[in-house]
């Protein structure tokens, strides 16, 4: 008998997941099964190892094994990095300091902008320069790199970013100035901004650069850790990295360039819910990814994840952040999770988030310390949650703790326990419905025409009242939802991006110089995979041009599907290009359409996890309900909602609200007067009655 075991594990800011798909080639019968345990904060690898051995799965057994992970993201928030140098051009020592003038708190006279990775110390120039058609103007001067090197050396820089001039059009001043600094300084990490990215911006590509090494060693090591520990455990299969790109790649190469994974258990969810939109019918989907910290969405149209470049850490109300620019699926992160603790400011007015309880102590009602009241406790305060099942049984919940919590936010509002529980659910919602619409009525997309997908831990629990709220008439959570960014990491290709700075006007004179561009690129793709023993015909290539009106600044990037940019396309791209203009921007203009660059996708697909149909056993519904209880739906009031076991439901069946489903990793509130139905798959499908 020939089996096959494929393995995700996503590690988040709470929970590390695992999902397990055990196949029989000889039967094609497959299990799923899946697992969760605490995060592992300082040994994020030791998490992995946990949950691995909580689901049953022996690492020599695995024959694929992808991963995500917060660890290059938490380093950069939390400030964990190494000591950073920077080389560039001789002139633009300052462009990381001076950076943009899109400062959010425009009027405060006081504002400051946020604080370089690397001192002003620490940045270094050498003489030369290319312009921007990628032409020499002056020779590159490597004399003093010597002096550069021991000066980094004596103040215990750990990696070197090099961001020249238009290297975007022309590297070889940086390949140069790396190959030398390699050679004088073998052992320390390198990077220069043209192995991260090809499109212009000075300080957005300086930024990349820097944080790409500030991270580096920080990722490899923990990467190498990873890799070592399955080592130890005979693990010989594929180990995949999940990246922001909704793709995976191989250790090697996320390795070299570790901020590719900067988003990448969000961009796994965000993927799935796009495959599971496709496989169901559902092509136009709002994601809604609900975990212990954050809440994360995004909008899927199409089947088609939109992937920006113009992704941007730390930024709030109050600072401007830092860019990278490397491929991020396109999503609205809040800090709004289960852990998110509820507060009163110094106006009596009630928040919740972004401070989150985490793993430790996390919320009051596990026991382990936490004081302050979060969206769990307020949850299961409301009768949402079952306190008798708790973490599905794992976890018993301290209700006095939940009790003082509560009682304490109630106090500074001068309301009563129930109440201010109420107040938390709803300021929860009203946070998260706000990010729903920044990804879809700010984009000039209507709800109403899109599917709700909801998972992680809380997703379901919240679902339907944001639906409500939106005029959405339907919400899916998918089988497995508390783990589903694993599931999308199951369904995910082998994908790299190429994003390049190509200015040209659009019209039928440049069609061949755009068309060889893409050719250029295409090939350049393919000999990489090649380079690794993929073969050329397995490698899939799509193509999308980003545009602007000649004058404006911004782009608005267009899909070209896989037919060469002729003179006789010319039109119909520029049509398309109106189109999705004026549906983000409300407006068209009649002037001349230029375009700014392109963006090329190879993905080799290595084999996706199959949806199997749920057997079906003859069950009746009343052998799935475990009874009823009054839950607190708080615009609706108080309801007696029937109480339904998750792992005895079974396609086919269908029921109204008021109702709860409890499923070991999440509970599904299904508000009163919406009817909810299992389909084939074991997802629950809600029908809302606005």
């Amino acid at each position: 008998m020939t089996k096959s075991i494929r393995v995700a594990t996503d590690v988040g800011g709470t929970f590390t997941d695992l999902l397990v798909l055990e196949s029989d080639e000889a039967t094609g019968e497959a299990v799923v099964r899946s697992a969760k345990t605490d995060t592992t904060p300082g040994g994020y690898e030791e998490g992995v190892f946990d949950v691995m051995a909580k689901g049953g799965v022996l690492a020599d057994a695995v024959d694929f094994l992808a991963h995500g992970t917060t660890v290059v993201i938490n380093a950069l928030t939390e400030r964990t990095g190494v000591r950073v140098g920077l080389i560039t051009t001789q002139g633009f020592r300052d462009t990381l300091e001076i950076a943009r003038g899109n400062r959010p708190d425009f009027f405060n006279l006081h504002y400051q902008k946020p604080e370089p990775f690397v001192p002003r110390s620490l940045r270094r120039e050498l003489p030369g320069r290319m312009d921007y058609h990628g032409r020499e103007m002056q020779p590159l001067d490597l004399s003093a790199l010597p002096d550069i090197v021991a000066d980094f050396r004596a103040e215990g820089v750990e990696a070197v970013a090099l961001c020249f001039i238009h290297a975007y059009a022309n590297p070889a001043h940086e390949q140069a100035a790396l190959a030398e600094l390699q050679r004088l300084w073998p052992e320390v990490s390198a990077i220069s901004s043209h192995q991260i990215t090809r499109e212009w911006r000075e300080y957005e590509r300086t930024s990349t650069a820097v944080l790409s090494a500030y991270v580096q060693p920080v990722a490899e090591r923990y990467l190498q850790r990873l890799d070592a520990g399955l080592a130890e455990r005979d693990f010989g299969g594929g180990l995949y990295i999940m990246q922001s790109n909704c793709g995976v790649d191989s250790v090697d190469t996320v390795s070299r360039i570790p901020i590719t994974m900067v988003e990448s258990g969000p961009a796994s969810g965000v993927w799935g819910a796009a495959e599971l939109g496709r496989l169901i019918g559902e092509p136009n989907v709002l994601a809604l990814d609900i975990g212990g910290t954050t809440a994360k969405c995004s909008l899927i149209e199409d089947a088609r994840v939109r992937i920006k470049t113009d992704y941007w850490i730390g930024r709030s109300r109050a600072t401007a952040g830092y860019p990278i620019m490397v491929p991020v699926v396109d999503l609205v992160e809040i800090g709004n999770g289960g852990g998110s603790i509820a507060w009163v400011d110094d106006f009596g007015k009630l928040r919740v988030g972004p401070r989150s309880a985490g793993a430790m102590p996390g919320p009051a009602a596990y026991g382990r310390g936490g004081t302050e009241a979060t969206t769990t406790d307020a949850n299961l305060w409301l009768g949402r949650i079952n306190r008798d099942y708790f973490c599905g049984g794992a976890v018993e919940a301290d209700m006095d703790a939940v009790q003082k919590a509560i009682e304490a936010v109630g106090a500074r509002l001068g309301v009563d326990a129930d109440e201010a529980a109420r107040g938390i659910v709803r300021i929860a919602n009203n946070n998260m419905v706000n990010a729903l619409k920044l990804v879809s009525v700010n984009r000039g997309f209507d709800p109403r025409d899109f599917t709700l997908i909801a998972f992680g831990g809380g997703g379901a629990m919240h679902a339907v009242a944001l639906a409500q709220e939106l005029g959405v008439t339907k919400v899916v959570v998918p089988a497995d939802a508390s783990v589903f960014s694993a599931w999308g990491m199951m369904m995910s290709d082998l994908r790299r991006d190429d994003v390049v700075t190509l200015l040209v006007d659009l019209d039928a004179d440049h069609a061949d110089a755009i068309e060889a561009a893409f050719a250029e690129t295409e090939t350049r793709a393919r000999n990489r995979f090649a380079s690794e023993g993929v073969d050329a015909g397995a490698v899939r290539l799509s193509r999308f041009g980003r545009f602007r009106y000649q004058n404006q600044e911004h782009t608005t990037e267009v899909p070209l599907g896989s037919d060469p940019v002729t003179a006789e396309r010319v039109a119909a791209i520029e049509a398309d290009f109106h189109e999705t203009y004026e549906r983000e921007y409300t407006y068209r203009l009649d002037a001349p359409v230029e375009m700014v660059g392109f963006h090329v996708v190879a993905r080799v697909e290595i084999g996706k996890l199959t949806m199997t149909r749920r057997e079906v056993t003859g069950r009746a519904l009343d052998e799935a309900r475990k009874g009823s209880r009054p839950v607190d739906y708080t615009l609706e009031g108080v309801r007696e909602a029937a109480i339904y076991d998750g792992e005895r439901l079974e396609p086919g069946m269908a029921f109204d609200g008021p109702a709860i489903v409890e499923d070991p990793g999440t509970t599904v509130v299904v508000h009163p007067g919406n009817r909810a139905e299992v389909d084939d798959f074991g997802n629950i499908r809600i029908h809302i009655r606005n």
